[in-house]
């Protein structure tokens, strides 16, 4: 029977937990790296034991880890992120334009096919890959040409916090950062366009037809339909039918469209998940109710799950990074909060339990299908 490893990042180590296909028991291992603020994990899907791991920390700066047994070890890999040639400044809240700087990693997305090929998004915002399992890094400069100049931070930094590799067309990358938008390469990464008509951004950016400037809190798509991207915008859910060229509004009944996540089920291409929080200002469920909501039509009609979740005084945050589905045939869905509970659905988002609570806040949430 196959199993799942989930991948934890929190404020304080990282954690990982194991279960085989039925997913009601669990082993928990960690802290890993115990104190360290982990960004973020995710494992190879090519190469079970293959794991990569962004932490930082405001004594040591930034560092990069690589398993290559599943988490039980891990070894120090490169850590030199650097721009490519002068790489000039970028627009501040305020119009004034500052320098680039690199600060950390906020997300790392393995090669669909080559283990040792991987990506990281990093602060402020720029894309590197390594083709040597994370020992040395290049920079893909040519997305920071995509008006660049331009780009400014979100409240959490400048940072470029989404990757999706299409299956489909293998040259196709796409990216998202906040608080610049969404972008495609269609070269393997050497030319980019912005990818934003059809955003409203009315508090940030009064010109209702600006290129970027949107602040994007993470996209998805279906590995088999790479042409329909779902985003959940600061505010805003958003659909794409045509690989971003243009979107739509699918926020329909939803009591808040302000969110983090989003998420598609892995065998209903149709199927997809947010979390709700109040607004941007009060980063928690709304009226204190810890939901999920699903559309099985790909938006706009949206459901509330609240089965075994806390429905009264709950005032967690989900983060972006911090939901993910596993591709068993009953599909997993997981969830990580800031008040360190990790859920579970293993029956489409019907039903809920906790794997584990207490943990640190929680910052991101992979899983692995283990064989």
């Amino acid at each position: 029977m196959s199993g799942v490893r989930v991948l934890v990042g929190t404020r304080k180590g990282a954690f990982i937990l194991t279960s085989d296909g039925k997913r009601e028991k669990w082993e928990v291992s960690g802290p890993h790296f115990a104190g360290w603020e982990m960004y973020h994990l995710k494992g190879s899907p090519v190469d079970p034991n293959r794991l990569y791991a962004s932490q930082s920390s405001g004594w040591f700066g930034q560092t990069m880890q690589r398993s290559d047994d599943g988490g039980q070890t891990w070894q120090p890999v490169g850590n030199e992120f650097s721009y490519v040639g002068d790489p000039g400044t970028h627009q501040w809240y305020d119009g004034s334009q500052r320098p680039w700087e690199f600060t950390r990693v906020w997300h790392l997305e393995p090669s669909l096919t080559d283990p040792d090929t991987v990506y990281a998004g990093v602060q402020d915002a720029a894309l590197f890959r390594s083709t040597d399992a994370g020992q040395t890094w290049q920079e893909l400069p040519g997305l920071r040409e995509a008006k660049g100049h331009l780009w400014q931070p979100g409240a959490g930094g400048m940072c470029l916090h989404t990757i999706l590799l299409d299956p489909v067309t293998p040259d196709r990358i796409f990216v998202a950062i906040s608080a610049a938008g969404a972008f495609r390469t269609d070269d393997g990464g050497q030319t980019w366009r912005p990818i934003n008509h059809g955003l409203q951004s009315p508090y940030e950016l009064p010109d209702a037809d600006a290129e970027v400037g949107h602040c994007v809190h993470s996209i998805a798509f279906h590995s088999s339909r790479p042409d329909v991207l779902f985003m959940q915008k600061h505010w805003d859910v958003m659909r794409s039918d045509n690989a971003g060229d243009s979107w739509y509004e699918v926020s329909g009944n939803l009591p808040s469209d302000f969110g983090f996540p989003i998420a598609v089920h892995a065998h209903e291409p149709e199927t997809i998940y947010v979390v709700p929080i109040k607004s941007d200002s009060e980063h928690y469920p709304p009226e204190g109710k810890l939901r999920v909501y699903r559309s099985r039509s790909g938006g706009n009609e949206w459901e509330a799950l609240t089965n075994g979740l806390p429905q009264s005084n709950c005032y967690v945050n989900v983060l972006r990074d911090a939901m993910a589905v596993d591709r068993l045939d009953s599909s997993g869905i997981y969830f990580g909060t800031t008040g360190g509970q990790v859920y579970v659905s293993t029956n489409s988002g019907d039903s809920w339990t906790s794997i584990v609570h207490d943990l640190p806040a929680v910052m991101s949430v992979e899983v692995q299908t283990l064989p």
